[in-house]
């Protein structure tokens, strides 16, 4: 644990708020502060730090991968890790091209604007001649390549397309949230949350008079404040619900025509879909009940309170988009929001993304500055960033991605920094078995995650008290500084530190360090907010203040309506479409020929869902949100994380009614498992889940046991990590975005001899 005297500079100078990736913040009017940063304190001395460059023995005998994840490390000094490492980075180049290395890197990394892992590597591995990289994210992969085939390419961002909260606050009169509104998510935000104001803005609303609707499986996702009532439904049924609506707008003689007409091309086809011209099923309320569980008088009355609404919103979260067909909602979630006619208007329309990080839909002139430039990279390939697995599997063959043709690289090695592919990835133990076939897998890590553990060469990083930067969100208007607060455990080494001895190896340092020092590089980049803003104080006077924020009063008035400029004047600033209109059927995804994606938004059951034929094995739905006590797998050893498990393992949550007729109770040990494998987990039995559904939040550490195996064969994972279970099955051919939410497994009660074998 830290000494008192660090605790106090941490909680006087930064709180948590550069710091701790939950979005703690150090401003007094905060309105939803997160977590303490201690933890990050109680982390920064925890047996799980990685004190030394490390060397895994089989690698140096050269097994090829084979003891990759079993086999025991040695410390070696920094000078031979750094040779190590820039040896090989040009053996894999020189023999197999520069493709052959694969940079992941993918991951939230840090608060910093410096000392941003992905942009520090990826500087380096551009002075070696290039890197295989990839493109999107896990959390909104779907969407960003659904929505500018709709919407046109400017809204394919995750910030992109939502109504200013203070726009919902005094305009809209029904919100209409698919997927939930879990007040944890926006306590996060890549970079650091100053003030957590989004959930603050949705009670505002709803205290004004708006009337929200929760539609999720769990009635907690619905916050208890006026106007607030929750539908639940079955997980990845939501397509079939706005496709009901839609035709029950029709049925009632609803449905904006004029807006259709004026603003929409392939609405036509579209209604001769709902309406079933096409194919003889009538998409209307008594076929969306069959799907999605709720009755039909429900979803009867749910789009007559649509259409009677002066200002609907309809808010999709971004969880819908992370399963099988994730593109269908996206899409459908815009064609609803065309029928109701209100796009382009103050707090209606359409929103992807509120409650789903605190950014989205914040009324502020966001600090947008440069980051650290990363060069040019001359490699072409890159990966749709979910496709890891697919990756490694198919080398060299090819496949399609939103219509091109691309090959998977063969890639040779693997440097991963900022990021943990073996919490966030799916069927983790097929990702473990097809993590042995490169030759090398070299990471950057403050501790011994997962990934760490499955790595040849791991260099040891600090943590952010253990280095001083800039910290901020690129959507927020708050710039932290936050100054190193006490030395590096250990042998650690900044990411930029590291970077810039391996490139001295090839005589880049100077090149790659661009003659400046870690603190002038802070200086150099708060310049560059500088230039943008210059009503900012100088370096000195930010460092001396601690944090500077852009005076509300003195800023351009933000006024956020998507889609506002097109629907004034559809002619002069028409969308980037190819129609240059909202795409409700897209001529250009129909000609891909796609079995997963038509020409229109459609239902397509996925293999895993409540009413497919699996469930008579497999009848619980898992989803895996983010995590109430971390943010993915960050912090999971320590604090409130840590406090929160039971026998040292993530806690799922279940109906209780499910609990009871299997003969579980609260705080027992259970297994999961289905086809790809089991893990164990604590149990929490809900009386707002519905039946049916298990919650399993992300991030406990990937802990395969040594001994037992679950009953496919693979080792058993003992500390609650879902991805064992999900499937590493893509979206769909057209955006190949994760689809973690579409998994079914069944629940027993662990043995002793499980229980016994602790994380």
């Amino acid at each position: 644990m830290a000494h008192s005297s660090e605790a106090s500079w941490f909680s006087t100078h930064l709180g948590t708020w550069p710091l701790g990736p939950q979005g703690t913040s150090i401003n007094p009017h905060d309105p939803a502060p997160g977590l303490s940063g201690e933890e990050f304190l109680e982390l920064a001395s925890h047996s799980v730090r990685v004190q030394a460059p490390m060397v895994r023995r089989g690698w140096r005998s050269g097994d090829n991968g084979a003891g990759r994840g079993a086999d025991s490390f040695e410390p070696i000094s920094w000078a031979e890790a750094t040779r190590l490492v820039a040896d090989e980075l040009q053996r894999v180049a020189g023999e197999h091209g520069n493709d052959a290395i694969y940079a992941g890197s993918y991951g939230w990394g840090s608060a910093g604007r410096f000392h941003h892992a992905q942009s520090q590597i990826k500087r380096m591995l551009n002075l070696f001649g290039g890197f295989s990289c990839s493109e999107h994210s896990y959390s909104y992969g779907a969407g960003a390549v659904m929505l500018p085939h709709v919407l046109g390419a400017p809204f394919g961002d995750t910030n992109a397309c939502a109504p200013g909260w203070d726009q919902v606050a005094a305009h809209t009169d029904v919100m209409l949230a698919l997927g939930g509104f879990r007040p944890g998510n926006t306590r996060c935000d890549a970079g650091g949350v100053f003030a957590h104001t989004a959930r603050s803005w949705l009670e505002k609303a709803c205290r004004r008079g708006m009337t929200l609707i929760v539609v999720s499986p769990d009635a907690a996702d619905a916050p208890a404040w006026p106007n607030v009532t929750h539908i639940p439904l079955r997980p990845t049924t939501d397509t079939a619900l706005m496709l009901g609506l839609i035709g029950e707008l029709e049925a009632l003689g609803q449905g904006q025509h004029d807006f259709l007409s004026r603003y929409c091309t392939g609405h036509e086809a579209l209604a001769r879909h709902v309406l079933g011209e096409d194919d003889g099923t009538v998409r209307n309320a008594a076929w969306a009940a069959e799907i999605t569980g709720m009755s039909p008088a429900r979803i009867e009355a749910l789009a007559r309170q649509l259409a009677e609404a002066r200002r609907p919103l309809i808010a999709m979260s971004w969880s819908l988009q992370r399963a099988r067909f994730g593109e269908q909602p996206c899409w459908a979630a815009v064609s609803l929001a065309a029928w109701l006619g209100h796009i382009g208007a103050p707090g209606g329309g359409v929103a992807f993304g509120l409650g789903s990080v605190n950014s989205v839909g914040q009324p502020v002139r966001p600090l947008k500055a440069p980051g650290v430039s990363q060069g040019i990279n001359p490699v072409s390939s890159c990966i749709p960033v979910a496709g890891l697995g697919d990756m490694l599997a198919s080398a060299g063959q090819p496949y399609r991605v939103n219509g091109d043709l691309r090959r998977w690289p063969r890639v040779r090695l693997i440097y991963w920094a900022g990021g943990n592919p073996f919490h966030h990835h799916q069927d983790l133990n097929r990702l473990r078995d097809l993590w042995k076939r490169p030759d090398t897998v070299i990471v950057h890590e403050p501790v011994w995650s997962a990934t760490a553990q499955q790595a040849d060469i791991v260099l040891p990083v600090t943590l952010p008290q253990e280095r001083s930067d800039i910290s901020g969100s690129s959507n927020d208007r708050t710039l932290v500084y936050s100054p190193a607060g006490r030395e590096p455990q250990g042998q650690a080494l900044t990411d930029h530190a590291i970077c810039a001895r391996i490139t001295a190896a090839i005589g880049q340092e100077e090149v790659f360090r661009d003659g400046r020092s870690e603190g002038d590089w802070l200086a150099y980049l708060y310049a560059g907010y500088q230039a943008r803003f210059p009503e900012l104080p100088s370096f000195e006077g930010f460092t001396a203040k601690g944090a500077v924020t852009l005076d509300e009063a003195a800023s351009a008035p933000v006024v956020q309506t998507p889609l506002a400029a097109f629907v004034d004047d559809p002619v002069a600033c028409p969308l980037s479409t190819p129609s240059g209109r909202i795409e409700l059927y897209s001529a250009t995804i129909a000609a891909m020929g796609l079995e997963e994606c038509g020409g229109h938004p459609a239902w397509q059951p996925p293999e895993e869902w409540l009413g497919s034929p699996l469930a008579a094995r497999y009848p619980f739905h898992l989803l895996s949100p983010q995590p109430l006590h971390r943010l993915h797998s960050q912090l999971d050893k320590v604090g409130a994380s840590a406090r929160h498990k039971q026998h040292g393992r993530e806690v799922a949550v279940m109906a209780r009614a499910d609990g009871i007729a299997l003969g579980l109770i609260d705080g027992q040990c259970i297994k999961l498992f289905n086809d790809r494998g089991a893990c164990l987990a604590g149990l929490a039995l809900s009386d707002t889940l519905m039946p049916g559904v298990i919650v399993l939040p992300t991030g406990a550490w990937f802990s395969p046991s040594d001994t037992l195996l679950a009953p496919n064969g693979t080792p058993l994972e003992r500390a609650g990590n879902p991805n064992v279970l999900t499937a590493d099955r893509p979206t769909s051919e057209l955006a190949r975005g994760c689809a973690a939410n579409s998994c079914l497994v069944a629940v027993t009660a662990a043995t002793a001899e499980e229980q016994a074998d602790v994380p």
